[in-house]
């Protein structure tokens, strides 16, 4: 009797020693690309990234995407060309994955590596500082993403025959909250 007993109770608070971690949701986003060119400044911003984050004893998993053709520059011309540049029809997706160990979530600094796929082509960034505020049940992050175009061997579009600059710097802001 004790031992079926002790076998239900272990049965019982199994899934209480298996816990999963945490999941995080992205609530909400603000990603803004910027491209320089000596006439002109461009900023392209983005509201629509999806992403989810698994935390547990073995470290924190991230993935978050966004439609390349999300991005709005206010110019549906330029937009287009952004389009054809990135080859966003056949890589119609920004992926980022990083991996970092969930004890980083309680500084206010995190520093991580993350892959991004973009344009067919992935770019490894290392110990790229991400800032952090915990406001109850949700994390506000924001950093810089310093990307380039040769990073996903995009060819510098041009204006007036003069190309842009290579650097294409990714501004992130996320909201995340635990699900």
């Amino acid at each position: 009797m004790l031992k079926k007993f002790l076998v239900a109770f272990l049965l019982a608070a199994l899934p209480a020693f298996c816990e999963t971690g945490t999941t995080w949701v992205l609530q909400q986003s603000t990603l803004t690309y910027h491209m320089s060119h000596p006439i002109h400044q461009v900023y392209g911003v983005s509201h629509a990234a999806k992403g989810k984050g698994i935390c547990n004893s073995a470290g924190c998993d991230f993935l978050i995407a966004a439609p390349v053709k999300s991005f709005d520059s206010g110019d549906s011309n330029r937009d287009l060309h952004m389009l054809e540049a990135t080859r966003g029809a056949q890589f119609p997706m920004v992926i980022v994955r990083t991996r970092f160990p969930e004890s980083a979530i309680a500084s206010p600094t995190i520093y991580v590596n993350l892959d991004v796929q973009f344009a067919g082509q992935t770019a490894h960034y290392e110990h790229l500082p991400f800032h952090l505020t915990m406001e109850g049940n949700q994390v506000r992050i924001s950093g810089t993403i310093p990307a380039t175009c040769s990073d996903f061997k995009i060819v510098p579009p041009s204006f007036l025959t003069v190309p842009i600059k290579n650097q294409i710097p990714l501004q992130v802001e996320m909201t995340w909250r635990k699900s």
